[in-house]
């Protein structure tokens, strides 16, 4: 897959899981049974889910969770692949 195509894909793709307050521990699981169905993953950090960090750190810790890697960040939406 080129990075073109990469780049197409993941514009297209809607968010499915979403981090709120109860922060990336209460979604891991949920990260990591999307991610054996799919290739691409695509999460909206809340507000309320940062605390004080930045949507970086909080996508590098549930991907550390989750056993996955991130992709790209961009604004408050996180992309994830295994």
């Amino acid at each position: 897959m080129t990075d073109e195509d990469r780049r197409r894909r993941i514009h297209e793709l809607d968010a499915t899981l979403r981090v709120g307050k109860n922060g990336v521990d209460s979604v891991a699981d949920e990260l990591n049974s999307q991610l054996q169905d799919r290739d691409l993953v695509k999460v909206k950090f809340l507000r309320s889910a940062l605390g004080g960090t930045t949507v970086e750190e909080a996508a590098a810790d549930l991907a550390d969770l989750a056993s996955a890697e991130v992709v790209e960040t961009r604004g408050h939406t996180a992309v994830f692949e295994r």
